[in-house]
């Protein structure tokens, strides 16, 4: 029987997976919508990591695409990245991320920009997001748009762009893209999001498709020709709950990335690598999406096994359902980070920034959002799991 444990426990592929990687690098460079930008279709994400020997093993096998945030590891990821690139700055497509809120100043947004840029040593940003964007009304915001305007004149930036992965994920986007505040989106993407895959699983695993609001979103995106990079792309990274069902020419993360990778909706996608195993394994997906019809089989065990574990970005089944206003996909976010990460300071981290959090679930009888989520995930049990880990 296959137990859910921490992915991150062994750290090490198997030996098939092991066998799998050999020798991968990059073996496909795409163009990032209309801006011209040209980078390897797997990229280097930044948000668990800060070693520099691994920056410079990913820029070896040929990733030319690197992403970084003020945020991640508390601004130890960016100085990682920036020495991991000395040398080589003008043959990598480098992209740093803030949290420019409805009420921030230009002068801050500024200021976060500059930090990051003293930090990854380099002058100026090829893309530079606004960060996690869960709510309208940053995107709104016209001092963003004002000082990613004059970032650009002062040539500290190249092109920008929004990140998200919450629950509102689609409507934050639409609003950006109708009113051309991007030139590139980041976003949450796996073949868990895709409608598509659910017409191939019923077959086997009898699983019914939620569609979802993001796939017609991003549709949109392609008609403006915006670039769009995925990430997320792992639908909760268990792979360790994976390895008795792989072989040496195929693995889940493989299988994952080869999915979107192949999507329409998709230029590139970013990834956490945080081991010279894992840098391997996952670039040994590149240029492999025309075998993605044998991917279907491993792809639907993961489903099956993480239903009722994984809360999906952008579902937003169970907005209202908690009276004290728990926002309860975020809260989920956290706990995905601690538990299916392992990022514990990260989880810490966002979770604090949600206020009050799931303080209210400790007294909750857990009623009125249990069976809100049309997946199964047990809310009122993971809610308050999150606030004994992270409260």
């Amino acid at each position: 029987m296959v137990t859910r444990r921490n992915l991150l426990g062994a750290g090490l592929l198997s030996p098939l997976a092991a066998t799998a990687a050999q020798e991968s690098s990059v073996q496909r460079y795409v163009t990032l919508g209309k801006t011209g930008l040209k980078v390897s279709e797997i990229g280097f994400g930044s948000s668990s990591s800060e070693s520099e020997s691994l920056v410079r093993r990913a820029l070896d096998k040929g990733v030319t695409l690197f992403d970084a945030a003020e945020s991640y590891r508390s601004g130890r990821s960016e100085v990682a990245i920036g020495k991991g690139l000395k040398g080589a700055r003008d043959k990598v497509v480098l992209t740093s991320k803030t949290k420019a809120y409805a009420g921030t100043t230009e002068k801050d947004m500024m200021d976060a920009l500059e930090g990051s840029l003293r930090r990854l040593q380099t002058d100026y940003l090829d893309i530079y997001f606004n960060h996690a964007v869960n709510s309208v009304d940053r995107m709104q915001n016209d001092a963003w748009a004002n000082f990613t305007e004059r970032a650009k004149q002062q040539g500290k930036i190249r092109f920008r762009g929004m990140s998200g992965h919450g629950s509102k994920l689609a409507r934050c986007l639409e609003y950006s893209i109708e009113n051309d505040l991007v030139d590139v989106i980041l976003c949450a993407y796996n073949f868990g999001e895709d409608p598509d895959i659910y017409d191939k699983l019923r077959h086997t695993f009898h699983f019914v498709a939620i569609q979802s609001d993001l796939p017609p979103v991003l549709d949109k995106a392609r008609e403006k020709n915006i670039g769009v990079i995925a990430m997320k792309t792992l639908m909760g990274a268990r792979l360790n709950d994976m390895r008795q069902f792989e072989s040496k020419e195929r693995t889940y993360a493989q299988a994952a990335l080869r999915w979107v990778l192949a999507s329409e909706r998709v230029d590139a996608a970013l990834i956490s690598m945080t081991s010279n195993d894992r840098i391997d394994e996952y670039l040994a997906a590149s240029a492999q999406d025309d075998d993605v019809a044998g991917d279907v089989d491993l792809l639907g065990r993961y489903a099956a096994l993480q239903s009722g574990q994984y809360c999906h970005h952008g579902c937003d089944h169970c907005e209202g359902a908690c009276p004290h206003q728990v926002e309860i996909p975020e809260v989920l976010r956290t706990r995905m980070y601690e538990v299916d990460y392992g990022n514990r300071t990260l989880a810490r981290d966002d979770y604090q920034k949600l206020g009050s959090a799931a303080s209210a679930c400790v007294q909750c009888s857990g009623e009125p959002c249990n069976g809100a989520c049309p997946y199964g995930v047990p809310i009122p049990e993971f809610t308050f799991d999150a606030h004994r880990r992270l409260g």
